[in-house]
């Protein structure tokens, strides 16, 4: 008999090792294999045929996080996010606020790092926040569908700790 108050694990993978989250709608989540190679490993960061991403990149940065940093909330009208970490083991939160979308008032949540390749498209309108879980820094590629316009950035933001997006980061 457990404990009094504690709480079940419910179940976040299929036997297979596949998320059960239901993704968010306009979300988009590809696994790249790991290529092991003579010399090392090759991961594939983008193909056409993947159908993820923006039809066409018109930026790209990398991004560096330090240890336990944590970079939130954002939205963007029009661009298209496409995240993909390189370094370290990042938790990336996605609330969807879209007064017409199928999903609103919903949370995506994911873990990423290297040791299992992901690539995750965030569309327009898809709160998000980064979270570096390392105590050594982390680092990913966001590429996009629109560069950054300084004059006028497509940048909305909340404070990390708002009480607008039911998420709290720990």
């Amino acid at each position: 008999m457990p404990i009094k108050d504690a709480i079940k694990d419910q179940q976040t993978v299929t036997s297979e090792g596949e998320s059960t989250n239901t993704l968010l709608a306009g979300v988009k989540k590809y696994e790249a294999p790991n290529i092991i190679t003579s010399n090392g490993v090759t991961t594939e960061l983008y193909r056409p045929e993947w159908d993820i991403g923006p039809e066409q990149i018109r930026h790209m940065i990398h991004a560096i996080l330090r240890p336990g940093a944590l970079s939130a909330w954002h939205m963007h009208e029009f661009q298209i996010d496409t995240i993909f970490v390189l370094h370290g083991t990042i938790k990336l939160v996605l609330y969807d606020d879209r007064a017409d979308s199928a999903t609103k008032g919903q949370i995506n949540v994911f873990h990423l790092s290297r040791l299992r390749p992901t690539l995750i498209t965030i569309p327009p309108g898809i709160w998000h926040g980064l979270q570096n879980l390392d105590y050594s820094e982390s680092s990913f590629i966001n590429y996009f569908n629109n560069p950054y316009i300084y004059s006028g950035p497509d940048e909305w933001r909340l404070p990390f700790d708002t009480d607008k997006i039911p998420y709290q980061f720990k």
